[in-house]
């Protein structure tokens, strides 16, 4: 007789709304694998855990922390780890949807790939289509400058101008191992976790993923894409009402992750000069941003 993967599933959560309440019972739906939901809530503001609570108040396998400040997605989500026991782990953010056989399907292929450490599905937008940082390449000083630059447009031959990001490239017909997936849905071998170590907590919002990334690859684990697994996502749902703030962490989180991988890897005068690229980037789009708030309704 087969032996069930026993999978927990972390979930932390920040003004998730209702789509909390149907992101963990589409997990609880799951069939071919033992399910257990630790869903950490970084103080939301909204109604999304007492929403929660009223609607699964009776679940074993439901288990909520609330924490009373907001500490970040890498230590709420390190803070979940000290009380799971599954074989494999599931990091989802609570705008996501999963099918009944989504995480059988995941188990099913990592316990093919032993060398694997950590795996990624298609993560779709509403209407379907792929949702961009699905799969990627991680994205170097290099990478980055080319991405801002469009030099891909230019050089679109040449494998040195390619951007990190892969959505315009075609699917591929099977599991392929690859630099980066989507950080909204990220199932993990626990062996590999326990080796590499949780999230970097230095970082807030954002960039912990690929932190986390360059670390698996570092002790040899791999990462694979499995284009036949499909995860909705609604992207930006939980960020909605803070969205100048959530800007500010993804550029400091940039910032952070150059220094700490590639600072001794490229001359100092290409990393100020990404350095400075993230910065005026961050200016340009949150100028755009108090922009477009400040207009009068119409």
């Amino acid at each position: 007789m087969k032996q069930v993967d026993t999978v927990s599933v972390v979930i932390v959560n920040y003004n998730g709304g209702e789509l909390l309440t149907q992101c963990v019972q589409a997990v609880l739906n799951s069939v071919g694998v033992q399910v257990n939901i630790f869903v950490v809530d970084n103080a939301s503001e909204d109604n999304s855990i007492p929403s929660l609570q009223r609607s699964l108040a009776h679940e074993p396998r439901l288990h909520i922390t609330c924490n009373a400040e907001n500490r970040g997605f890498a230590a709420a989500s390190n803070q979940a780890l000290i009380n799971t026991t599954g074989d494999y782990l599931l990091y989802l953010n609570p705008d996501c949807i999963v099918e009944t056989d989504t995480l059988a399907r995941f188990c099913d292929t990592l316990n093919e790939y032993p060398a694997i450490g950590m795996a990624g599905a298609l993560v779709c937008n509403v209407d379907g289509s792929e949702q961009s940082g699905c799969r990627r390449s991680i994205p170097s000083p290099w990478r980055a400058l080319v991405r801002v630059l469009h030099l891909n447009r230019f050089f679109p031959q040449k494998q040195k101008f390619k951007s990190f990001v892969l959505t315009d490239d075609p699917l591929p017909e099977k599991p392929v191992e690859i630099e980066g997936i989507s950080g909204a849905c990220m199932f993990v071998r626990r062996q590999a976790l326990e080796e590499v170590g949780g999230m970097d907590e230095s970082y807030f919002l954002h960039c912990e993923d690929l932190d986390w990334f360059m670390r698996f690859h570092a002790q040899q684990w791999g990462i694979l894409f499995i284009p036949s697994i499909t995860v909705m996502h609604v992207k930006g749902h939980c960020s909605t009402g803070e969205p100048l703030k959530v800007l500010w962490f993804k550029h400091r989180g940039m910032v952070k992750f150059y220094r700490k991988f590639f600072k001794n890897s490229y001359p100092a005068s290409l990393m100020w000069a990404v350095f400075a690229a993230v910065w005026l980037r961050f200016v340009l789009l949150a100028g755009r941003l108090l922009f477009s708030s400040s207009k009068p309704k119409t």
